[in-house]
């Protein structure tokens, strides 16, 4: 007989706050996902996985912030804007639904900078 860990589910408060981590982006940018992820990240496991995934989303967006002011020199980047702004919108009520329900989500198309 294994001693196999069995995962137990996130507390309502964890997925709680993991929904705020995913939800604050669309307000402060990374601010938020990083504020509660360094709170968080040595008091649960589930909180500091979804906090360091909101913060690499967050994070790839800004950079695709700044990309997008560059090419708008050259008119390009103003197609940018509105894609970044409803994508990010989005993603991070997707992102907020699942972690509400103590599921885990990765954000397609990011930079996965912070473990």
């Amino acid at each position: 007989m294994t001693d196999a860990l069995i995962p137990t589910p996130p507390s309502k408060d964890d997925c709680n706050l993991a929904m705020l981590a995913h939800l604050l982006g669309i307000f402060t940018s990374f601010v938020g996902a990083l504020i509660i992820w360094l709170v968080k990240k040595g008091d649960s496991a589930f909180v500091a996985q979804e906090g360091a995934e909101a913060l690499n989303f967050q994070i790839t967006v800004a950079l695709g912030w700044v990309v997008a002011m560059m090419l708008s020199m050259i008119l390009i980047g103003f197609l940018l804007y509105p894609v970044l702004l409803i994508g990010n919108l989005i993603f991070c009520i997707l992102a907020a639904s699942s972690a509400s329900k103590g599921q885990g989500y990765r954000y397609p198309f990011t930079l996965r900078l912070v473990r």
